[in-house]
């Protein structure tokens, strides 16, 4: 036995690496704090925005009032339909680009630009440097994620900085999200600690620079977070919709693809079918890595979401992670061609990586799994069980549009 405690409610473990407490019924603080979304007055949450944001609204309508990151999946457009429509603000779109794309992830993106009617600004990283970058943190940190996380969480505030426009728009906190980190009445904005922490594993740019690493301050600086005496001189601040809107991606993303166009489309290891569509690494690798690392993977996440959202009972939560969450990642080898890297070599990374608390290995290749769903007890499908949405799309991804990086034009 690992000595696991898990949530009498949803299927998070004590080990989980967020953090996350548990009362005296067994209830995870990431549930009860869920439960303020049942009792929170949002109306008037919404109102106590609508007074934040007022200040940085540009009075001549000719600049823009804040920044907002997208990824072309995710809440992005149901991010940008709360600032655009609600807000009326003018935002100015900023996305990075992980080289990950999908041909769904980029018509995504070109079609909220499209569709919203606002600017967007896209960094693009040398990807040489990208390259050597991901393989340096694939090898000291079991992550083929981190350039993603790093860019997505830099570039807005970087811009800025260089362009005065001090208010940043960001969607969930995941910490509040999964683990009940804060209450939303705490109003967290971000914070360069917090992206550290848990965004970057505890690693800023500087940090991955080793005498036996070839990589080159030239290939990190793109990632480095402003200076602090440069974030007070601008005012920058990043603010969470989630504090302030009652959260529920299921039920946004449905009104996204309803009103506003969004395409989803079938993924392999969940059955969530919004969630990063725009990368073919997220819902893969990346989250093969996770599960070797820490038991767990992101269907996981998907599920303790519905229970608390009541739209799965926690039975049938346990047999859909156990039915998702060996299937295979998917194109490995465009992965493995992009790095340079033969696709063996990258599994034997994941295998480097997988924790003892939650593997056995029984001989070379052959493993033992003993982490969160092996301890949930017993699972079965009953009528509450997810039936799940009928994707509008598919990811569409063969090998012609390997390596795609900008995107263009898309009709309505």
């Amino acid at each position: 036995m690992t000595g696991r405690t898990f949530c009498t409610r949803c299927l998070y473990g004590s080990d989980h690496p967020l953090g996350i407490t548990f009362d005296s019924e067994g209830v995870c603080s990431g549930c009860r704090v869920h439960e303020e979304k049942d009792f929170l007055d949002w109306g008037e949450r919404w109102r106590e925005l609508e007074l934040l944001v007022k200040p940085y609204r540009s009075p001549s309508g000719a600049t823009y009032d804040c920044i907002v990151p997208v990824t072309g999946a995710y809440d992005s457009y149901f991010l940008i339909h709360l600032v655009r429509e609600r807000l009326q603000m003018n935002p100015l779109v900023v996305s990075y680009n992980t080289y990950y794309n999908t041909p769904l992830g980029i018509r995504n993106l070109a079609h909220l630009r499209d569709r919203f009617d606002v600017d967007m600004l896209t960094q693009h990283v040398n990807p040489v440097s990208v390259k050597r970058l991901t393989r340096q943190t694939l090898k000291q940190l079991g992550s083929v994620y981190w350039q993603a996380l790093a860019g997505h969480t830099v570039f807005p505030v970087q811009t800025a900085v260089r362009m005065n426009i001090p208010l940043i728009i960001w969607g969930p906190h995941q910490g509040v999200e999964q683990v009940g980190m804060y209450s939303h009445l705490d109003n967290v904005e971000m914070s360069r600690r917090y992206r550290k922490e848990h965004d970057l594993m505890g690693h800023e740019a500087g940090d991955l620079l080793q005498s036996f690493s070839d990589l080159r301050d030239q290939d990190v600086w793109q990632f480095r977070y402003p200076e602090d005496r440069e974030l007070h001189r601008i005012g920058v601040r990043g603010i969470y919709l989630s504090n302030f809107v009652r959260w529920d991606p299921t039920a946004q993303h449905r009104f996204m693809v309803r009103e506003r166009g969004f395409k989803s489309a079938r993924l392999a290891r969940t059955f969530d079918a919004y969630d990063h569509v725009e990368s073919y690494v997220y819902g893969g690798f990346h989250d093969w890595l996770k599960m070797c690392k820490r038991g767990y993977s992101r269907v996981l996440d998907h599920a303790c979401r519905e229970i608390r959202h009541k739209r799965l009972s926690r039975q049938s939560a346990i047999a859909l992670v156990r039915k998702y969450e060996f299937v295979a990642p998917p194109h490995m080898d465009l992965l493995a061609d992009w790095l340079g890297a033969q696709t063996s070599a990258l599994w034997l990374v994941a295998d480097r990586f997988r924790s003892p608390k939650s593997w056995r290995a029984r001989d070379l290749r052959d493993w033992s799994f003993q982490g969160w769903s092996a301890e949930l007890g017993d699972a079965s499908v009953d009528e509450s069980a997810w039936i799940g949405d009928e994707p509008t799309s598919s990811l569409n991804l063969d090998r012609a549009d390997r390596f795609i990086t900008v995107g263009r034009g898309y009709p309505y």
